[in-house]
């Protein structure tokens, strides 16, 4: 259940002007009269909840369909193995996708997924928004570095970021993944309030489950096993000990974070300014928004911007320039060599690298809402033939099916038979049919109301 804290700092993630309210087994905006469900106990704050919801349903589908694959082919390899340690391996193997297959469901019943999926293109016409980079399965491992490999990475984590943090008392974590830094960060600081942010479902209601006592099983599948055996081990995921009150999770974007501006007295960054697609001046004006004056952002991971623009791969003198001129002053910046990645049982690990900046917002940021990224050249220079990216070549069928839905819009059909229609032409599945159609012309008629106010 939400602790009475969290309400007063939500702030409804559509309309970012109103706060939400507990409104029966949801939460509401009175101002959008948009409602957002608990999944698993935990607030959904996407700011488009039922399809951001469908998009995690269909990824579940295919997250399934992909361990049934998976051991259909264990099955037919194994049927033409010649020796016996192979024979052990694949056997393993295949009993292991299909016992994972079913922990996953059962873990994931909370987002009781639809029959079919749908198309990122479709996902794409009728609105979602998640990045295609992640699905349940992104940062997996991180479930079982959290809770089940033993303490030195997770201690060596504390160590570096809980004097950062300092005396907080209302902390909030951004890509919290499966949870364990926000619960060190709970469990030994002074913070009343802790709130563990992450789109992923499998991660989020994982640690939920986990920080309130309760042992989750799902199986380890290492990248580089130690022995036979070792190819998928069984995990139990357990806590030192059941969190102290004030510990929330929440299902939200981290750039549109459900929260009024000045809610935190410190958010944390772990490993999340890098992996994910946005420019760094945005991450810390929104950073900068959740900030109280005064309040501390404390940013911890490697650095490693992988994007082929080589002005987009920062530097650490960049990343404080970036901050200071954010509104921040920069009090401590340094690297440490941490473990990373060590599982008992795969000889894949290593040593990182991590880099640690906490710095005191000062000011507000110039662009506290971030602003616009900056443009290609193609569309400064209008000469320049525009490129067919993968981005526009995925809007371009994207239009294509929005075309096609409101060619059904005649001024006869109500949102019932256009809902039948779309869901007998399977250009969406029944379940999802009405609220995409709803949403989709929601969307076009706040966007014509703009036009016509501007």
């Amino acid at each position: 259940m939400v602790e009475v804290a969290l309400p007063a700092l939500l702030q409804c993630p559509r309309c970012r002007r109103a706060p939400l309210v507990p409104d029966e087994a949801a939460l509401a905006c009175r101002a959008c009269r948009v409602q957002f469900p608990r999944v698993g106990g935990v607030p959904w704050l996407f700011a488009d909840p039922d399809l951001s919801l469908g998009d995690w349903r269909n990824r579940l589908t295919l997250y399934l369909e992909d361990f049934a694959a998976a051991a259909r082919l264990a099955e037919i390899e194994l049927s033409g193995a010649r020796r016996a340690p192979t024979r052990a391996r694949l056997s393993l193997l295949r009993e292991a996708y299909l016992e994972q297959a079913r922990l996953v469901r059962e873990l994931l019943a909370p987002l009781a997924m639809p029959a079919l999926p749908l198309p990122h293109a479709t996902q794409l016409a009728v609105g979602s928004a998640l990045p295609l980079s992640q699905d349940l399965h992104s940062y997996y491992a991180n479930v079982h570095r959290d809770w089940c490999w033993g303490g030195e990475e997770n201690q060596a984590a504390l160590a570096q970021v809980g004097p950062a943090v300092g005396a907080a008392e209302r902390v909030l974590v951004l890509g919290a993944g499966a949870g364990r830094l926000a619960y060190d960060l709970h469990q030994t600081g002074a913070s009343r309030l802790t709130v563990a942010l992450d789109i992923n479902p499998l991660l989020v209601l994982a640690a939920e489950r986990v920080v309130r006592g309760v042992p989750v099983e799902l199986y380890e599948f290492p990248i580089a096993p130690l022995r036979t055996e070792d190819v998928a081990v069984r995990r139990r995921l357990v806590a030192p000990a059941p969190a102290r009150a004030g510990l929330e999770l929440v299902f939200a974007d981290a750039w549109r974070a459900p929260f009024a501006p000045q809610s935190f007295e410190a958010v944390v960054t772990p490993w999340l300014i890098d992996i994910v697609d946005e420019d760094l001046e945005q991450i810390a004006s929104a950073v900068n928004r959740l900030l109280v004056p005064g309040g501390r952002w404390v940013n911890f991971g490697s650095l490693a911007f992988p994007w082929r623009n080589p002005a987009r791969r920062l530097g650490p003198d960049e990343v404080r320039e970036v901050a200071t001129e954010a509104g921040f002053e920069v009090t401590l910046q340094r690297d440490a060599a941490l473990p990373y990645m060590r599982s008992p049982v795969s000889r894949h690990a290593r040593t990182e690298t991590v880099a640690l900046l906490a710095a005191e917002k000062r000011r507000r940021a110039p662009r506290e809402d971030g602003g616009d990224a900056a443009q290609p050249a193609w569309l400064r220079d209008t000469a320049l033939p525009v490129p067919r990216t993968e981005a526009l070549a995925l809007a371009a069928d994207a239009s294509r099916i929005q075309a096609v839905l409101l060619a059904l819009v005649d001024g006869k059909r109500s949102i019932d038979e256009l809902t039948r229609i779309v869901a007998e032409q399977r250009l969406l599945p029944p379940a999802q049919a009405r609220s995409a159609v709803q949403g989709l012309l929601e969307r076009l008629l706040r966007s014509a109301e703009r036009i016509e106010r501007a």
